[in-house]
């Protein structure tokens, strides 16, 4: 028995594992349509027996119908909940039936073309699976033997799905006639409307289970990665410990050596100086083309210098203007060097800045404070390599 009961144990772990594994996994069910296209084919019953509220059921006296689809619709849903349709239907008021709160004597026809919007409730109660009930309001136009009225009209119903196209639609419109003498009337529906043009969002559900795999994810990728840290850590410490020694032999001379030749080209790059820019351009004047030129002989002075040029704006126009001319500048100085002077442009980097690095602030009040503003027009030169 004991035997029984582990391998019962066993198969019950394995078929948890897996169901949670399943769980865990997107599918379908978990998408719903958000919006899409819908046409719509199927019957209408009209009751314009005027008993107003009276005999709602009573299909025998009341209802009018014909025996072939006598309804057609064409509509737009939207992700927001609202649809826009337009809708036509035709009908026949048998003899014998209840109009206006009399016996019909002659058949007469029905013909409505309707336009509403509506609004799905899934919207406000939530995801309620294949249930899909929506209200609206609209206008209408109603041609009854060759008399014609316009009606307003209220619409309450439901859709239920099979598919993510396929479905039944089932609904309940109140018309309320325009005009001094104009009849009401009521006018059911039903239908199957077919879906394209689909677009596809996450459900309610669909949302939570991606959170838990984020969730169980984020925790599988926390325990990887602090196991993989430290390992890492251990790999490192015995790294460090060998190379601790070299270095600090090394660096002794290096660092001496770098160290002066850093502070002569340092030096060299103070003594030429910042190439400025008139005000909304990036092009160069004749001063700053020969500060560049000696800036170039620099470069071939030292073949493995790299330099970064870094550009600059006033505080004049939109932060977004001036971060694009900054750019132009950064291109306009590193082109001159590469195209003019035969700099490897692997040599150079570039970054425009706008006028977040402004050397000095112009003060409205001053009279002159353009002086300070072409301060602010720069490029300047960094040592990245040497």
């Amino acid at each position: 028995m004991k035997i029984y009961r582990l391998i019962l144990v066993v198969l019950w772990m394995i078929s948890f594992n897996i169901n949670s594994a399943q769980e865990l996994r997107m599918s379908s069910k978990d998408y719903t349509v958000t919006s899409s296209w819908m046409l719509g084919l199927g019957y209408n019953f009209v009751d314009d027996s005027g008993y107003r509220g009276e005999g709602l059921f009573d299909f025998k006296e009341n209802w009018n119908a014909v025996a072939f689809p006598s309804r057609v619709s064409i509509g737009r849903y939207f992700e927001s909940g609202l649809g826009f349709e337009g809708i036509i239907t035709y009908n026949k008021y048998k003899v014998g039936k209840i109009i206006n709160g009399a016996v019909n004597s002659v058949e007469t026809d029905y013909l409505a073309f309707d336009t509403r919007l509506s609004y799905d409730l899934n919207k406000i109660i939530g995801d309620t699976g294949f249930f899909d009930p929506y209200v609206g309001v609209g206008l209408g136009y109603a041609d009854v033997n060759d008399e014609f009225t316009g009606t307003y009209n209220a619409v309450v119903g439901f859709r239920t799905w099979f598919s993510d196209r396929f479905g039944l639609d089932i609904n309940s419109s109140g018309k309320w006639g325009m005009g001094s003498g104009a009849g009401n009337h009521l006018q059911h529906a039903v239908g199957v409307v077919y879906r394209l043009g689909i677009e596809k969002g996450l459900s309610g559900k669909g949302i939570k289970k991606l959170a838990r795999i984020n969730e169980a994810q984020r925790k599988t990728d926390s325990i990887n990665a602090a196991k993989k840290a430290e390992e890492e850590a251990r790999l490192r410490a015995e790294q460090l410990a060998r190379e601790q020694e070299q270095a600090r032999l090394a660096a002794q001379d290096k660092g001496k050596s770098e160290a002066e030749k850093r502070t002569a080209i340092e030096k060299q790059l103070k003594e030429i100086g910042m190439v400025h820019f008139d005000l909304n351009s990036s092009y160069l004047g004749k001063a700053d083309k020969q500060r560049l030129d000696k800036l170039a002989d620099i470069l071939k002075a030292n073949p493995r210098l790299s330099l970064k040029v870094n550009s600059h704006a006033d505080s004049r126009g939109t932060d977004e203007y001036n971060m694009w001319l900054s750019k132009r500048r950064v291109k306009r100085t590193i082109l001159y060097l590469v195209e003019e002077k035969g700099i490897d442009a692997s040599r150079l980097q570039g970054e425009g800045f706008g006028e977040t690095r402004l050397l000095v602030e112009p003060d409205a009040t001053e009279q002159n404070p353009e002086a300070k503003h072409k301060i602010n027009r720069r490029s300047d030169f960094e040592i990245i390599d040497f």
